[in-house]
């Protein structure tokens, strides 16, 4: 999906998303240390691309919060903040490539396409290991991350979780996919 295939917010929808977001970074300060949620309103209320691809988040389960404030270009950063990989993002490989590239019983989706289509991107590696330190995220389940391009010519894929008190970051076949395995994102506004 393109920026002009992106479907506009309703006024309620705006309204309700803006709640939701509220809601939880109040409840979730020690996320954001420093940032006025007025002045993340403002941004958001004055980006309603961005509040779409929210939106994609929230209905996906991904619980995006904001854990950053990029003083430089003035830009709040979102993570998906759900206890386990989102539940609408599961079950897919990593890349068109790989879904391609599968004969047999190909997953619906991918998670670089997805991510895409929402507007956001994976999480590197390093994004995976700043969010575990808001909490424990990913007990149960697994997700991809960004993947460097060599170990992606070679037909591999990266993707971490949380296990026995530490963060794991695992390679598997690109067109892997799994009930369990899904992909977290970022969002700049």
């Amino acid at each position: 999906m393109t920026e002009s295939n992106k479907e506009e917010l309703s006024v309620e929808q705006r309204e309700e998303l803006l709640k939701v977001l509220k809601a939880r970074f109040e409840k979730n300060m020690d996320r954001h240390k420093g940032i006025e949620w007025a002045k993340v309103q403002e941004k958001l209320e004055a980006n309603t691309d961005k509040l779409w691809s929210l939106h994609e988040m929230e209905r996906t389960g991904g619980e995006p919060d904001v854990v950053e404030h990029d003083k430089k270009k003035d830009e709040y950063i979102f993570y998906d903040c759900s206890a386990e990989s989102p539940k609408g993002r599961r079950s897919v490989c990593y890349d068109r490539e790989a879904l391609e590239s599968r004969k047999k019983h190909k997953p619906e989706n991918n998670a670089i396409d997805m991510a895409a289509a929402m507007g956001i991107e994976l999480l590197t590696e390093e994004q995976y290991r700043a969010l575990q330190k808001f909490g424990i995220f990913d007990k149960k389940t697994s997700s991809w991350v960004q993947t460097p391009s060599d170990i992606r010519e070679l037909g591999g894929a990266l993707f971490c979780d949380y296990r026995f008190g530490h963060v794991f970051v695992y390679h598997n076949g690109a067109d892997s996919y799994y009930a369990a395995r899904g992909f977290r994102g970022s969002l700049r506004v």
